[in-house]
C-alpha cells in the first residue's frame, strides 16, 4: 500500500487511474550530492498528470531501488580523495536526511498523499475514508464512477470546511427559519429521521409505516419545504441522482453510475416550483425524496428499486444562485428549446436504463409541466401527479363529501365549483372532475359550464382568449363583461356549492366568503388545497368558524380536527395526493401500462369507496393515514382492471396470469407484492451459523 499522509494528493482506484500533484518544495538536505551514476530520486507526477494504476506499482518498485541504493558507500573517485563516509554518521538528529535511510512510512515520505480505493460509485460516497463530497473534481467523478451522485458544484477543502464550522459555531441559526405550521420541533425530528434512514433503512421505513400519521408531516408536507429550503446545508449523504445542463449528452452514461439495474419507480422534478414555495433549483431534491419515502411506506415499493432525481437546468432566484454554499448550477435557468433538448434527453436516459420504471413528474412550473406530460404519456409509463394526482385527489374528495352528505357519487353532476388558480394544477383539478360529471350523464359543455375559475387578476373569461392556453380556454366563462371579478362577487353571483384553492398565494379566502359559502349551503364544501400550510387560503378553524361548523373541510396540508362551541369535534381531511399517487403508480407497474384518464376516475372511486363508516360520520372525506396501505392496494386493484378493459396490460407483466381471477384473488396477489420491512434471515440456514 503506498504512503499516506496530508501534503500532497494522489487519489486512484485499483485498476483505474490515478491522479496526482507535486509535492511542495522541500528543505535543502545536508547530504554530499547523490553521484550521477545513482538513479534519481523519483519525481512526483506533474499537476494534474493521468496514469495507469499499473503506474504506481512501478513507481513502488523505483523508490525502493532508490532507497537501497541510497544505503550503499558511493564508489571511491579515482581521481579525488578517499570516500567520505561521515554523511551516513550524521553529528545529530536534526541532520538525518531521511531519504532512504528510514523506515518507508518517514516524515519526509509524506508529502506525496497517495489514497488507492477499489471501491466505485456510491461505496467511494459513503465511505468516511475516500469520500469527499462535492470536494471531488469532474475528473475524479468520472474515474470514480460518481458524477450524476453528487450535486454539479464542486467545492475545495477550504470552501467545505468554512460551511460546516459556520454551522458548528451557529447552529441551526444558520438556516432559514421554517415556514408556519412546521416548528422547531419538526426540524429536529426531521433531522433525527434522516439520521436513521443513513443509518438502517429497514428500521426506518418499519417506523414510518407504523407510525404514518406522525412521521408522514415531517418526511412529506409540511416539513419537506424547509427541507428543500436549506437542503444545500444540511446535505450530508447524497441520494437519488442530480443531472445538470453542463452534463448534456453525458446522460446515458451518467445513469448507469447508479448502481441498481431495477428500478421500479422515479420521480424527477427540476425544481422550478417547489411546493408553492417557488424555485428552489437543485435543492427541490428533497421533494422526490420525501415522495418516494411515500412510495414505499404507503404503496409497498421496495426502497432499493427507487430513484429520485433533480433536473438542474440553472434557477431564476439569484438570491440563492449567490449563496456560497449552494449546490446547485450557478447561472439562470435553461429555457426553449435548449430545456426540451435536456428533458428528453433524461426521459430517453432513465428509460432505457430502467424501462419498467414508473416516472413521475414533480413541482415543474405550470408553464411547461402540462406539455411535458403530453409529450411523454403516450410512450411511457409516465404521470405528472400535481396535475393528474392532484386533480384525482380533488375527485375522491368530493366523492367523498357526497357521502358525509348522504348523497351517491352521481351527485357530482349537480355541483357547481368555484376554483381559485388556473395553474396546471388547477386546470388538471378542472379537467378531471368535469370528466368525473361525465361519467354520470353530463356532456363536456354541460360540465364545463358548471366551473368558475379566477387567476390572480379575478374572473377569467373569453375576453382573455388571446392570453389563455387551450386547457383554461375551455373552461373560461363566456359572460366577458364579468372579466376580472372579485371573489366575492363570483360566489354571490354563481352561488357555489363548492370552494376549490389552488393558488399557494396564502390566506386569500376571508370570513366574507366563508361565511357566503354558508348562507348559501347547508353543508358548504370548502377545500384549500395549496401546500404548505403556509400557502393555504384558509385553516380548518377558520373555516368552521365562518361556517358555523358546517363546511366539510379538506386542506392540502395536515390539520387538527376542530372542536366547536357544543362540543361536538369535526374532522379535518387532508386533501393529500398521498392517498392517489402510490396506489397508482403501483398498479401502473404491476400492469407496465400507460396511465390513462379513466385510471384516474376509477383511482378516485377506489379511495371514496375505501372511507369506513366512521370517518364519513365525523365528516371526513378521505381514508385515515394507518389505511393508506390498505387504500393504495385498492387503488392499485382498480387500475389494474381498467388497464385490463382498456387492454394496455403488458404480455409478461407481474398481473398478466392473474387477469382471469376474482378480485380478491388480484388484490391479494398486490398486498402480498408490497414491501413489509422485516429483519429477514442474514444466513442460509441458523443451524449452520448459530
Amino acid at each position: 500500500m503506498l504512503p499516506t499522509g496530508n501534503a500532497g494528493s494522489l487519489l486512484c482506484h485499483a485498476g483505474e487511474h490515478v491522479v496526482g500533484r507535486p509535492p511542495p518544495p522541500r528543505a535543502p538536505a545536508r547530504r554530499a550530492p547523490i553521484p550521477p551514476e545513482r538513479p534519481p530520486w523519483p519525481p512526483a507526477p506533474p499537476a494534474g498528470a493521468l496514469f495507469p494504476a499499473a503506474a504506481v506499482a512501478a513507481l513502488r518498485l523505483q523508490r525502493l531501488a532508490h532507497r537501497r541504493l541510497s544505503q550503499a558507500p558511493p564508489p571511491p573517485d579515482p581521481g579525488g580523495p578517499p570516500a567520505d563516509d561521515s554523511r551516513a554518521v550524521p553529528a545529530a538528529a536534526d541532520q538525518v536526511d531521511f531519504r532512504g535511510v528510514t523506515p518507508y512510512y518517514g516524515p519526509q515520505e509524506r508529502d506525496f498523499h497517495v489514497q488507492i480505493t477499489p471501491k466505485l460509485g456510491l461505496d467511494v460516497l459513503t465511505d468516511p475514508i475516500y469520500n469527499r463530497g462535492i470536494g471531488f473534481r469532474l475528473h475524479h467523478r468520472e474515474r470514480l464512477r460518481v458524477r450524476g451522485l453528487l450535486p454539479p458544484v464542486e467545492s475545495t477543502m477550504e470552501e467545505q470546511l468554512g460551511g460546516f464550522m459556520n454551522i458548528f459555531r451557529e447552529g441551526t441559526r444558520t438556516l432559514s427559519a421554517p415556514p408556519p405550521p412546521v416548528t422547531k420541533q419538526n426540524v429536529r425530528q426531521w433531522l433525527l429521521l434522516r439520521d436513521m434512514h443513513d443509518r438502517n433503512e429497514t428500521l426506518y421505513y418499519a417506523a414510518l409505516i407504523r407510525h404514518i400519521r406522525e412521521l408522514a408531516p415531517v418526511v412529506y408536507t409540511p416539513t419537506v419545504g424547509w427541507a428543500a429550503l436549506n437542503y444545500s446545508r444540511i446535505l450530508r449523504r447524497p441520494r437519488g441522482m442530480y443531472f445538470s445542463a453542463s452534463d448534456a449528452g453525458h446522460f446515458a452514461s451518467m445513469a448507469h453510475n447508479f448502481p441498481r439495474d431495477e428500478v421500479d419507480a422515479i420521480v424527477v422534478t427540476d425544481g422550478s416550483r417547489i411546493l408553492g414555495l417557488g424555485d428552489l433549483g437543485a435543492q427541490g431534491i428533497a421533494i422526490p425524496i420525501g415522495k418516494l419515502d411515500l412510495y414505499v411506506a404507503a404503496g409497498g415499493f421496495h426502497p432499493e428499486r427507487v430513484l429520485p432525481i433533480v433536473l438542474d437546468v440553472g434557477t431564476d432566484n439569484a438570491p440563492l444562485r449567490a449563496r456560497p454554499d449552494y449546490i446547485g448550477c450557478r447561472h439562470p435557468r435553461v429555457r426553449g428549446q435548449a430545456y426540451l433538448d435536456l428533458v428528453d434527453e433524461l426521459v430517453s436516459a432513465v428509460m432505457a436504463r430502467w424501462p419498467n420504471a414508473v416516472l413521475q413528474f414533480e413541482d415543474f412550473h405550470s408553464g411547461v409541466a402540462y406539455g411535458l406530460l403530453q409529450r411523454y404519456r403516450n410512450h411511457h409509463v409516465v404521470f405528472n401527479d400535481d396535475i393528474q394526482g392532484t386533480a384525482a385527489c380533488a375527485l375522491a374528495g368530493i366523492y367523498g363529501a357526497m357521502r358525509v352528505m348522504g348523497r351517491p357519487r352521481a351527485a357530482i353532476a349537480e355541483q357547481r365549483f368555484v376554483v381559485c388558480g388556473k395553474g396546471s394544477a388547477g386546470m388538471g383539478v378542472v379537467d378531471v372532475l368535469a370528466r368525473g360529471m361525465e361519467r354520470h350523464g353530463l356532456s363536456r359543455r354541460e360540465a364545463a359550464r358548471r366551473f368558475w375559475v379566477l387567476g390572480s387578476k379575478g374572473l377569467v373569461t373569453t375576453k382573455q382568449r388571446g392570453a389563455l392556453p387551450d386547457y383554461v380556454l375551455e373552461f373560461a366563462r363566456e359572460e366577458e363583461e364579468r372579466d376580472g371579478m372579485p371573489l366575492a362577487d363570483v360566489i354571490r353571483m354563481a352561488r357555489p356549492t363548492v370552494l376549490l384553492g389552488l393558488t399557494a398565494a396564502g390566506k386569500t379566502w376571508t370570513a366574507e366568503h366563508l361565511a357566503e359559502m354558508a348562507r348559501l349551503n347547508e353543508r358548504p364544501i370548502v377545500f384549500p388545497m395549496s401546500n404548505p400550510t403556509s400557502k393555504m387560503e384558509c385553516t380548518a378553524a377558520e373555516a368552521q368558524e365562518h361556517t358555523g361548523g358546517r363546511a366539510i373541510f379538506a386542506g392540502g396540508s395536515p390539520q387538527d380536527p376542530v372542536t366547536l362551541p357544543d362540543g361536538r369535534v369535526v374532522a379535518s381531511s387532508q386533501a393529500n395526493n398521498m392517498v392517489i399517487f402510490p396506489g397508482l403508480a403501483l398498479g401502473a407497474h404491476l400492469a407496465r401500462c400507460p396511465i390513462s384518464d379513466d385510471m384516474l376516475m376509477v383511482a378516485a372511486e377506489a379511495v371514496s369507496d375505501a372511507l369506513s363508516d366512521d370517518v364519513v360520520t365525523r365528516g371526513g372525506t378521505y381514508p385515515e393515514p394507518e389505511d393508506m396501505r390498505e387504500t393504495a392496494s385498492r387503488v392499485a386493484l382498480a387500475v389494474i382492471r381498467q388497464a385490463e378493459r382498456e387492454g394496455t396490460v403488458k404480455a409478461g407483466s407481474h398481473v398478466a396470469n392473474f387477469l382471469g381471477a376474482g378480485d380478491a384473488e388480484l388484490l391479494s396477489f398486490i398486498q402480498r407484492s408490497m414491501y413489509t420491512p422485516m429483519y429477514g434471515p442474514i444466513f442460509p440456514s441458523a443451524a449452520q451459523h448459530p
